[in-house]
């Protein structure tokens, strides 16, 4: 992935009340091994990510000037350094606002991934750990904490130039639990929520089965559809990309790619060309899961109907050939 501008500056804040400060870079960083691949563990870190929130910008204001930086930055009448220097000074000033904020180093990598250009900015903290040196000595080691990563947005800006219309050109990692610790680095990305990807993604999930079931397939059949329709998708979360219809048909049916787009189109189902994948989601439609009173039970969908089956009536779930390691520790408990 070839990076065109990178800069981080530091912005101190402690979640105590107290005025924050920022420290500042004044040159780009230089292209490096190192850097690359920090922008390659901060990618895969960000599309690990379960609670994304997908939008676009609100109209630039005095409020929300990000996108008439950003404009600036793409326009040519500022360079990479000042544009990073005004939003963190934006940042800065909204981070006082939040008791909660806590400081840290504000990256932006601005790079291209294929035919695509995207601005990454994350706020990144350190956390401690040990090595062992060239002298064989156990040392402190300080390094960033990807991890725990909790503070980025990427914006597609090949998608905001050429694509007006467009309501999920920028993604962000969303607060959990209805915490509003995060809505301060929404507020400063200036972005409107847009597409919801628990949403949309189990509308697809019901689109799909509406499509099999009315289809009437074999169970191999189906079994094999199915599988096809969840690697895909829960290939392109992992890559942070959205999931194409068009494409997704293809998958799902070689012979008639366009089978399955066809029947959303003409089913309308309210689904743009693409759409942002929540793999939450898609993974609780896959298996059944149940707990409760010492007893847990977990199995993919597929099998219901073949090897499980469920009784209404009688309230009950019948397993054919359970696991051998199961029938083994049952035989073993009834011979004592």
């Amino acid at each position: 992935m070839p990076i065109d501008n990178s800069i981080v500056h530091q912005i101190h804040k402690k979640p105590d009340g107290q005025p924050a400060s920022l420290s500042l870079r004044d040159s780009e960083l230089a292209n490096s091994e190192a850097l690359e691949q920090l922008l390659a563990g901060l990618i895969e870190a960000y599309n690990s990510k379960p609670n994304k929130a997908w939008g676009y910008f609100q109209p630039e204001s005095g409020a929300y000037p990000f996108s008439g930086w950003l404009q600036q930055l793409i326009d040519g009448e500022q360079d990479f350094i000042g544009f990073s220097r005004q939003a963190s000074e934006q940042l800065k000033t909204l981070m006082e606002g939040s008791n909660l904020a806590l400081g840290g180093h504000v990256l932006y990598i601005r790079y291209r991934q294929g035919m695509t250009a995207f601005l990454i900015i994350a706020l990144l903290h350190h956390t401690e750990g040990v090595t062992v040196t060239d002298n064989l000595e156990v040392a402190q080691a300080r390094h960033l904490d990807l991890s725990s990563l909790n503070m980025a947005a990427r914006i597609n800006l090949t998608e905001w130039k050429q694509n007006a219309q467009s309501t999920k050109y920028i993604s962000f990692i969303r607060g959990r639990s209805g915490k509003r610790v995060s809505d301060y680095f929404r507020d400063f990305i200036g972005c409107i929520e847009g597409a919801n990807p628990e949403e949309e993604t189990t509308t697809l999930l019901q689109a799909f089965s509406d499509y099999v079931g009315e289809a009437d397939f074999q169970p191999d059949t189906l079994r094999d559809k199915t599988k096809a329709m969840s690697g895909y998708v829960n290939s392109q979360a992992r890559q942070g990309e959205q999931v194409a219809l068009e494409e997704l048909s293809g998958v799902i049916d070689e012979e008639q790619p366009r089978a399955f787009y066809d029947y959303i189109r003409n089913k309308d189902y309210g689904l743009s060309p693409e759409i942002p994948a929540d793999k939450r989601t898609l993974s609780n439609f896959m298996r059944f899961y149940g707990k409760a009173n010492g007893l847990s039970i977990s199995f993919e969908a597929h099998l219901l109907g073949e090897q499980v089956e469920y009784d209404e009536g009688q309230d009950s779930l019948v397993i054919k050939h359970p696991p051998k390691g199961l029938v083994q520790q049952l035989r073993n408990k009834k011979g004592r």
